[in-house]
């Protein structure tokens, strides 16, 4: 093969797959900006009772949002530099659970941060805290998927959510990481000791030790 038809193969070679993932973005946005009004609409009707963001003491809020999410007022859907935050933001969160009937990493994680950006620019922090609040997946409790905080704290503290102590409210936080991992009931202990770690974290005494370390490993 001369030389000069080498290099446009190469050329060719590395701009096709740039090209291929370009137009594949394009369209994700555009089909995600044409669908994320009717998604709401439904989401809306599933998931807008029975809390509400207006619900949580700011305390509450702040306790959420450092485990959680902590740049979510700052970030546009994708956080990639929070320390702690990880790598799935409050609005990533929402979007795997509304747009994607199967979620498998990998391409996926593409797709999802590229809607999260679109469901931010269309979805306001406040509707986002509140769809969140009411479907967040919170483990499996006798045979059923429990969803939300409020369903969360009647099915494992027998009581609504306004009524759950801060501890109790934290034993439900300490699961989103890892719902059935972190199970207040069915794991007590490994509960317990997440609770402890986020309390050392909320209390200032340490750090998270990078954008990854959603378990706070210096706070043992």
């Amino acid at each position: 093969m001369p030389k000069s038809r080498r290099k446009k193969f190469l050329i060719l070679a590395v701009l096709a797959p740039v090209l291929t993932l370009t137009l594949y973005s394009a369209w994700i946005v555009a089909d995600a900006s044409r669908k994320t009004p009717q998604i709401m609409e439904q989401a809306r009707r599933q998931y807008w009772t029975p809390l509400r963001p207006g619900d949580l003491s700011s305390e509450r809020l702040h306790m959420l949002l450092a485990v959680e999410d902590p740049g979510f007022y700052s970030h546009h859907g994708v956080d990639l530099t929070t320390p702690g935050a990880g790598y799935t933001t409050i609005t990533q969160a929402l979007v795997k659970q509304l747009y994607f009937a199967h979620f498998r990493p990998g391409l996926a994680k593409w797709k999802q941060s590229l809607i999260a950006l679109v469901f931010d620019r269309q979805v306001s922090k406040q509707d986002q805290l509140h769809l969140y609040l009411n479907s967040v997946y919170l483990g499996n409790w006798q045979g059923k998927e429990i969803h939300g905080f409020d369903a969360a704290a009647r099915a494992y503290f027998n009581k609504p959510f306004a009524q759950l102590s801060d501890e109790e409210y934290l034993a439900l936080v300490a699961m989103v990481v890892g719902p059935n991992e972190f199970h207040v009931r069915s794991h007590p202990e490994r509960n317990a000791d997440r609770v402890a770690r986020i309390q050392r974290l909320l209390s200032g005494a340490c750090k998270p030790a990078g954008m990854s370390d959603v378990f706070y490993e210096n706070c043992r």
